[in-house]
């Protein structure tokens, strides 16, 4: 029961769409009304306020380093194991991309999937964050970054972790989140895609 209590509270943190969220409160368009249509940072940056789309980015990566580092310092206490930090991190990921307060319509989880990754392991979440910020400086191109960022992510997390349950879960991130860029996979190879930074 308390596993379960674990991972709703993170499925529950990550579903706040920070994108959402700081668009309102900076009475800005809904980020699922234009652009790509995804609430993330890369889309609330279309519409040109730098300050929105950092503390957008902001938002969603520091929920998903608090799911996993909270659930890391509160799970002793409560006789659990590590997995349940695994499955809380899985659980704040699946949150963002299906959270519960906006219709279950959530971003791509690139900012919160750092956040975890962060969380799970500091070398981890630099050596991904890394990967995305040289794809995307060469390329100019978010998914592009973040889909290639992913694919690396579960052989970081095996060559610095080791290839047990957080590589497998990290694994179970990785495939989500391709799925959820699917679209984007479509117009990188129609040439389609749009570039960081270009307006709606």
């Amino acid at each position: 029961m308390t596993t379960l209590l674990f991972i709703a509270a993170a499925y529950l943190l990550g579903s706040l769409s920070f994108a959402v969220i700081v668009s309102r409160a900076m009475r800005l368009p809904d980020p699922r009304s234009f652009g790509s249509g995804n609430p993330g940072a890369t889309n609330v940056l279309r519409t040109g306020r730098k300050a929105a789309a950092a503390l957008t980015l902001l938002g969603d990566a520091m929920k998903g380093w608090a799911a996993v580092v909270l659930a890391r310092a509160l799970a002793p206490a409560f006789g659990l194991s590590e997995d349940v930090v695994l499955l809380c991190a899985l659980a704040v990921f699946i949150g963002h991309l299906f959270p519960v307060f906006f219709r279950f319509q959530g971003g791509k989880g690139v900012a919160t999937a750092l956040g975890v990754l962060l969380g799970l392991n500091p070398w981890l979440g630099l050596a991904c964050l890394a990967t995305w910020l040289l794809v995307a400086a060469m390329f100019r191109i978010s998914s592009l970054a973040a889909l290639v960022a992913a694919v690396l992510a579960p052989v970081y997390a095996g060559l610095l972790i080791g290839w047990g349950p957080t590589a497998m879960a990290v694994l179970a991130i990785t495939l989500l989140l391709i799925y959820r860029h699917k679209t984007n996979l479509v117009k990188l190879v129609t040439g389609r895609e749009g570039r960081i930074g270009a307006r709606s």
